[in-house]
């Protein structure tokens, strides 16, 4: 694609196949993302048609690193164009030296015919073909409106020179100097959105090419000391369960755990944290870290595009693919932009013939007879030795050529580059640029409670025994046999309190779940044991007791029934994160709200309110997990946008339904499916670092469209010759070319200043 009026046509021709819902193409990234009906269409099939509509296409999936293929493609077109400009600088040189000279073969006429002849035969020749062939496809692009004025001055100054009697001057100056100029912007601006790229090129880096296999000793099953042998091996022939040896200094190959050795192992490439994590037996350890002390023999758990390395790059590429609202306007406008130059130009060509030039006799612009005798010839269009038809040409070429719907593609979508690779090197997985934008345009940002401002590690502190089931020991047993069947802080704390009080595991089948409410099962000898919220058990048929708020304030309750009778209740505390109420204050500081939504009891949830000095109107308690959505609704309906963070299953609901998600890393997989963004870090604070890499990005965002949009809204009506009348200024269709060249060049740097941004 050259320019943003290519994504429109792709676009267009994608969603005309039979069986496609929608397209999604990137001008930055040059991926198109395909939905479609299932059975109905072949990638192959939708890459040929456009292959065949010139734009050369392949499925992602027949090559097997997409992104290094991309970038090396990237470098043949960056080295041609360097070729390129090289061959354009000697013309332009050469065509310079006429005029400093002023004598002898360099001003000949012919001589200037042959620089001309030239520049669009060598380094013009791909730009020309590619417009004309756009033209002839019935979807002109930014190449067709330089062909255009680069022939339109090349034949009007061959006729000047083929037929003296007109009257009209040679400018084949303007075509050597356009081409420059546009070749030279090109290929810086190539230059630069491979840097804004560069952030998912250093993820892929981070991949090693080679692993050491460790046979199984003695033919074993199990791997149980470091090897003196190995053999070297790729990479990506490693398979689950193989046994593999990392050296100090060695890069992790695949996800894995640790079998024998202790060391430290760098994960910043996934953290953004610099501090070693260290590492002994049983640990969990990924793809593309770096082990730093030790030597480990690690057990193969997960690879190729199963590893969490590979998973962090799909997700960035994908945040890489989706579009920002915003980014779909400029699209739109910039699909019709062509057509909307072409036209200026030719109403300009009419205008100044017909109007704005000597009309019988006279000009309508007295000032403009003696004016457009002084233009400088490189700096604005001459009157052509005062031929309406010559001066009008060359405003409509510099209309042609000044005007740059590629500032507008580049505007949004290098930004959101730049800003979700610097996110993933910081541990922040934006997973498009709709979640960043709805980020930075977020009013209140509303947290679950229990391991999210907590540290989700609840411990039980007592208990109180009804009935028959004796003491707290046997109500902490049955308990625990229940919640081995779910996977929450709470079913973690009951099972761990069992541990430690060296207490045996009594087993438990035919396991029911309800998230966010609690777990049944059949414990051996007891019959059917719930363990839940007291809500819960009563709508479940279960009398429960009320309980003492002095004595159970501040803490999680969870009731026991057994056989349909409650037997008695376990109390646990969580603890608030270290950096809850920094991150509560800072967003507050930033001008958003803050709220606690969480389906624990009102107390529990206003002590944790107090200690991050929130007000009681910022929780919302006793919550149940599908009242959670509606929660978010009923302030979606206030007029609020809303941010929710989260991480477990129950919270899944909630994060579909606010504008974006936030789910901590290690959260359950449903809920980081389900968010926009994933913390990578686990760190709250990381919230505060999101919203502040939004907002950073859509003001780089908002620069580039106001930059765009002002140069082309100015740029034309200068070009076109506003300034003529009253001024005696036009711009030479070669300034023209320059400060088209500029304004694409400007709005990739712009981004690139992004990697400068800290929070």
């Amino acid at each position: 694609m050259k320019c943003a009026g290519c994504v429109m046509a792709v676009e267009r021709q994608l969603q005309q196949h039979p069986g496609v819902i929608s397209a999604c193409v990137n001008f930055a990234t040059e991926v198109a993302a395909v939905t479609c009906q299932e059975g109905t269409v072949d990638a192959e099939t939708l890459a040929g048609k456009l292959t065949a509509n010139g734009f050369p296409s392949q499925p992602r999936d027949v090559v097997d690193n997409p992104l290094a293929a991309t970038a090396a493609r990237h470098r043949e077109e960056i080295r041609a164009g360097i070729v390129n400009l090289i061959i354009a600088a000697i013309l332009i040189i050469l065509s310079g030296i006429g005029h400093i000279v002023g004598e002898g073969w360099l001003i000949n006429i012919w001589f200037h015919w042959g620089l001309a002849t030239a520049a669009l035969l060598l380094p013009g020749r791909p730009i020309l073909l590619d417009g004309w062939q756009s033209l002839w496809r019935g979807s002109p692009n930014m190449n067709a409106l330089v062909g255009l004025g680069a022939t339109s001055a090349y034949l009007a100054s061959s006729a000047a020179l083929l037929f003296p009697q007109l009257g009209w001057e040679c400018f084949f100056d303007e075509p050597v100097m356009m081409l420059g100029f546009i070749l030279l912007g090109r290929t810086l601006e190539g230059l630069a959105r491979r840097r804004a790229a560069a952030s998912l090129q250093a993820l892929m880096a981070l991949k090693p090419a080679t692993a050491r296999l460790v046979g199984k000793p003695n033919g074993g099953d199990v791997a149980v000391s470091l090897a003196s042998s190995w053999v070297e091996i790729p990479a990506a022939s490693v398979r689950v369960g193989e046994y593999l040896q990392v050296l100090p200094g060695d890069k992790i190959p695949v996800d894995g755990e640790v079998v024998t050795g202790n060391s430290a192992v760098d994960e910043s490439m996934l953290t953004g944290e610099a501090a070693l994590v260290r590492k002994q037996p049983g640990d969990g350890v990924i793809g593309g870290t770096i082990n730093q002390l030790g030597a480990l023999l690690i057990r193969t758990t997960r690879t190729g595009k199963d590893t969490t390395l590979a998973q962090i790059v799909a997700l960035v590429e994908e945040a890489q693919t989706r579009k920002a609202p915003v980014q779909r306007f400029a699209d739109a406008v910039a699909g019709y932009f062509t057509y909307g130059v072409m036209a200026a130009a030719a109403v300009t060509f009419l205008f100044w013939c017909f109007l704005g030039t000597p009309f019988k006799g006279e000009n309508i612009w007295p000032v403009f007879a003696a004016a457009e005798q002084g233009i400088h010839h490189h700096l604005a269009a001459s009157s052509g030795n005062g031929s309406p038809v010559l001066l009008s040409l060359k405003l409509a070429i510099s209309v042609l050529v000044i005007a740059c719907p590629c500032a507008l593609g580049l505007a949004t979508p290098t930004a959101i580059l730049v800003g979700t690779g610097m996110g993933a090197r910081r541990g922040l997985l934006v997973k498009g640029g709709d979640a960043l934008e709805s980020v930075c345009q977020t009013d209140v940002v509303v947290f679950d409670k229990t391991g999210t401002l907590t540290t989700g590690c609840p411990r039980v502190t007592d208990g109180v025994v009804f009935g028959d089931v004796g003491n707290l020991d046997l109500l902490l047993q049955l308990a625990a046999a229940v919640e081995c069947g779910a996977n929450h802080p709470i079913a973690s704390a009951i099972r761990r309190s069992v541990a430690e009080r060296g207490l045996p595991l009594l087993t438990g089948e035919d396991f029911h779940s309800e998230p966010g409410l609690g777990v049944s099962a059949v414990v051996n000898g007891f019959g059917r044991v719930l363990v839940g919220t007291g809500e819960w058990l009563r709508s479940q048929g279960v009398t429960v007791a009320e309980l003492s708020a002095d004595q159970w304030r501040g803490k999680t309750v969870v009731y026991v029934a057994v056989a349909g009778v409650c037997a008695g209740a376990v109390a646990l505390e969580d603890e608030l994160r270290s950096d809850a109420k920094a991150t509560v204050k800072r967003l507050r500081e930033m001008g958003l709200g803050v709220m606690l939504l969480t389906g624990d009891r009102q107390d529990v949830a206003q002590t944790i309110a107090e200690q991050l000095d929130m007000d009681a109107d910022s929780v919302l308690a006793g919550v149940a997990p599908g009242g959670k959505a509606e929660a978010i609704a009923r302030l979606q309906t206030q007029g609020l946008r809303v941010a929710m963070v989260g991480d477990g299953i129950n919270d899944a609901p909630a994060l579909a339904q606010a504008d974006v998600g936030i789910s901590l890393h290690g959260s359950t997989d449903v809920a980081m499916q389900t968010a926009g963004i994933i913390l990578m870090r686990g760190a709250l604070g990381d919230v505060v670092e999101a919203v502040a890499l939004s907002r950073a990005t859509f003001n780089k965002i908002r620069q580039n469209l106001f930059w765009a949009f002002g140069y082309n809204l100015a740029a034309i009506p200068i070009a076109a010759g506003v300034l003529l009348p009253a001024w005696g200024f036009a711009l030479s269709p070669a300034a023209a070319g320059g400060l088209m060249a500029f304004s694409s060049v400007s709005v990739v740097t712009n981004s690139l200043l992004l990697y400068r941004w800290s929070r």
